[in-house]
């Protein structure tokens, strides 16, 4: 019999993943806001994995209050990770998927590109995926996921904050104002060097980048989380010493705007 599987949080993302793993034979146990996850742990001493599937604002809590023997099933989907996310809670067996699929209320999931997984749980996390088409490319070392972790967030953060600006899909940004996306994401590529302490090559960045837009060319460049992303990405800039004229001068207009 297959080892149950812990879901902390179950938003629309979650749900997805519960899917997989009911198909998998696995028993689901969702983890939810107000439980007490070291009661919840002596229940289910040995699951094997933990999704954490919170918020992002809400991951280093739940990262805090870990119960010691879940810290090495742990898998993370949040946007706008990267190493040091975990790192701080010295976590270093830790399953991480950038998901590149969307899901909304009411609809079901829609694929976007493949979601590149690395660590001890990928095999696990790509089967279960599978089994309801969702693809999940397996990655072979760190150098490779810190890598497609910036890509993530350069796709997000660009699309998020020129969209404050231009508003539409990330197609029209793409054809109509692909001078501004390019600027606005080599600001924000900067921001994630000086975070990581890492290199990357521009080119590659900003054509896989454009290989997510290609996926999905109608997908909204901002939600809600688009002003917060903009404000984030201000406060790291300012905390490493960057100039991200770019990005100031879309605040400024948002804000005559208002």
């Amino acid at each position: 019999m297959n080892k149950p599987v812990v879901i902390i949080g179950l938003g629309e993302m979650a749900g997805v993943f519960a899917r997989g793993f009911l198909r998998k034979g696995h028993h689901v146990f969702p983890v939810l806001r107000g439980m007490d996850m070291q009661e919840c742990a002596k229940e289910y001493p040995e699951p094997e994995l933990v999704l954490v599937a919170v918020a992002e604002k809400d991951l280093h809590e739940v990262l805090c209050c870990m119960p010691g023997q879940w810290k090495n099933q742990l898998v993370l989907l949040q946007n706008e990770l990267l190493p040091a996310d975990w790192g701080k809670h010295c976590l270093d067996n830790v399953t991480v998927i950038s998901v590149w699929f969307e899901k909304k209320k009411g609809q079901d999931a829609k694929v976007i590109i493949p979601s590149p997984v690395y660590g001890p749980q990928s095999q696990l996390i790509h089967d279960a995926l599978a089994t309801i088409d969702i693809p999940v490319k397996i990655l072979s070392s760190e150098d490779e996921l810190l890598f497609e972790l910036v890509v993530k967030n350069v796709y997000i953060i660009t699309t998020n904050v020129a969209g404050l600006k231009v508003g539409g899909t990330v197609g029209e940004l793409w054809q109509q104002h692909q001078q501004l996306a390019r600027d606005v994401a080599a600001e924000v590529l900067a921001i994630q060097q000086a975070m990581t302490g890492k290199t990357f090559d521009k080119d590659a960045i900003i054509d896989a980048m454009v290989k997510a837009f290609e996926g999905d060319m109608n997908h909204k460049c901002m939600g809600r989380s688009a002003p917060a992303r903009l404000q984030r990405a201000l406060e790291q800039a300012e905390k490493y010493g960057l100039e991200v004229p770019v990005i100031r001068q879309i605040e400024a207009d948002a804000k005559r705007e208002d």
